[in-house]
């Protein structure tokens, strides 16, 4: 066989395998519903963005000019999308001391939660029995703790949205080995990864009430139009939220958005 060949083989066979291992999944808790103009207000936290990339042994090493672009890209996404989520949308205020260790502690805590819903839940392999019985139940039950009604802003609202973004880029050598071990062993080597976690919690109670979790996630955060698809992708389902008008139809008054201070 051609070397040109094997590679053409070796590609399609990785794109497969990509396609193979996208994991997109939504839940709502039972009996939650926000239609849209509730009168319910939402706190947006800034997200948390990682950007590196993926060396050749699988670690991810940070990129420090990447994740600046990337959170930018993100945080200018995120204000246009917010007139789109049907409901009171405000910024949180800016936390300092600790309130700001405090934000940091529950963002952290949200994508540690999200990624066991996603372990344990959501995908086939190491659900927890308790999970099975929940799954065929229809129920979902995760929470962050009543404590996140200390953060701040809370009073003023009903819920919290969270968001948490994490990007690895395959290195040229990731790749390369991506190729051979295809060509060689036959092994498949994933190039790249790219995870999104957005959710809605009570802060009330610290329920969490919308999960939104995908691990294979579409655009470049590093630009412009990426990061508007990637906070798309992220919000896709939010309860409450209205699709983007077609350019032929009347745009009507959208929801209030503000910006704490």
């Amino acid at each position: 066989m051609k070397l040109g060949h094997m590679v053409v083989v070796a590609l399609a066979a990785m794109l497969s395998v990509v396609h193979a291992g996208a994991q997109e999944r939504t839940a709502v808790k039972a009996g939650f519903e926000l239609p849209a103009n509730s009168g319910k207000t939402i706190i947006v936290f800034r997200p948390a963005v990682q950007v590196g990339a993926q060396s050749t042994g699988g670690m991810f090493e940070p990129n420090g000019d990447w994740t600046d672009t990337a959170r930018r890209n993100i945080d200018a996404a995120l204000v246009e999308r917010q007139r789109q989520l049907g409901n009171r949308v405000v910024a949180a205020p800016e936390g300092y001391g600790a309130d700001a260790q405090l934000v940091e502690e529950f963002t952290a805590l949200f994508a540690a939660v999200s990624q066991s819903v996603i372990q344990y839940q959501f995908f086939v392999g190491n659900r927890l029995p308790t999970k099975k019985r929940d799954n065929k139940a229809s129920i979902f039950d995760w929470s962050l703790g009543s404590g996140i009604a200390a953060l701040p802003g809370a009073k003023d609202a009903d819920y919290a949205l969270f968001l948490y973004n994490r990007d690895a880029f395959g290195s040229t050598g990731r790749k390369l080995l991506q190729v051979a071990a295809l060509l060689g062993p036959g092994i498949a080597v994933k190039s790249g990864e790219h995870t999104g976690y957005a959710g809605l919690v009570d802060l009330k109670t610290g329920e969490l009430l919308w999960l939104n979790a995908d691990h294979a996630m579409g655009g470049d955060v590093r630009t412009a139009e990426g990061a508007q698809k990637r906070v798309g992708q992220l919000l896709e389902g939010f309860p409450g939220s209205t699709p983007s008008p077609s350019p032929t139809a009347t745009p009507s008054a959208p929801p209030t958005v503000t910006a704490q201070r």
